[in-house]
């Protein structure tokens, strides 16, 4: 059960701390808890009702008019409403609820429907990527438990890879990459992201996933000797331990360009080697290839 501030509230739902604490009076929308020492805090309910009121508003809706809805009917206004609509972001929201829930069948039918309406490139950059960031934000908060990161996770995943097993196999005379997650790094779904692009560019790739180590990759490198290396870096590391990987990289694959994304490559004072590209994000990646 989920125990959020006010400023959590308004960071995940758009809605402004100022603007919930006059809906809770005049509206009576939802009611805070308080914990023994009289600090007011929210639930996952509270959470959800929230994003659901924020989407209606946000699109129009009287809040006088939402407050009137019952659970089930805001619930019901809110399907209605996300079925005509075809604006993105309109779904991030309610992708949050059920992975609140937990609820499978209704996260596995909304990846389903945005793919259908936007297209699996444009589901993951304009819904699942702010989606993730979102998540982030739970987990900065202690209010998303590893089952519910790895329930969403997993499914992100099973779509990802339908989506780059329906994709035709480039040619054997078409430019390689492989694609790799180092040791320690376990986060791949933007990795897997970068998969689909890839090959959907006509790129063939050899994916070989999270925590691969070096002699590994050294030896799938020289036997394939690929036109790329793609990585992800986003575990933090010593600045020395970092350089060093760099540097063994480069010099073990001199003939390949090798491309890196992560935010701990730019927060340190790293020296790149010329084959080494620094990508500001996975989306970036395509741009070097």
């Amino acid at each position: 059960m989920g125990k959020y501030s006010i400023k959590e509230l308004e960071r995940l739902s758009g809605i402004k701390a100022h603007t919930i604490r006059i809906w809770e009076k005049r509206h009576n929308l939802i009611e805070p808890s308080r914990t023994s020492t009289n600090i007011r805090y929210y639930s996952d309910d509270d959470l959800k009702k929230i994003i659901n009121v924020s989407l209606l508003n946000n699109h129009g809706v009287k809040i006088s008019h939402i407050a009137d809805l019952d659970h089930e009917q805001l619930v019901k206004k809110v399907l209605e409403f996300t079925e005509k609509k075809t604006e993105a972001d309109i779904y991030i929201n309610q992708v949050i609820v059920c992975m609140i829930d937990l609820d499978e069948e209704q996260f596995e039918k909304q990846l389903t429907a945005l793919a259908q309406k936007f297209g699996m490139e444009k589901t993951i950059t304009d819904v699942i990527f702010p989606f993730l960031d979102r998540i982030g934000i739970l987990w900065q908060t202690g209010n998303i438990t590893p089952a519910q990161e790895h329930f969403v996770s997993n499914l992100v995943r099973q779509k990802l890879l339908v989506a780059v097993d329906a994709l035709p196999i480039p040619p054997k005379t078409a430019r390689t990459a492989v694609l790799f997650l180092p040791e320690q790094e376990l986060h791949e779904i933007g990795l897997l992201f970068c998969y689909y692009i890839l090959k959907k560019s006509g790129i063939r790739v050899f994916y070989l996933g999270q925590m691969v180590p070096y002699e590994d990759l050294k030896s799938i490198g020289q036997s394939h000797h690929p036109d790329f290396f793609v990585t992800s870096i986003i575990s933090e590391r010593m600045p020395k331990d970092l350089q060093n990987f760099i540097n063994t990289l480069s010099s073990d694959f001199p003939t390949s360009k090798i491309i890196a994304t992560g935010g701990v490559l730019n927060r340190m004072a790293l020296t790149f080697p010329p084959n080494f590209h620094l990508a500001a994000n996975i989306l970036k990646v395509r741009d070097f290839v």
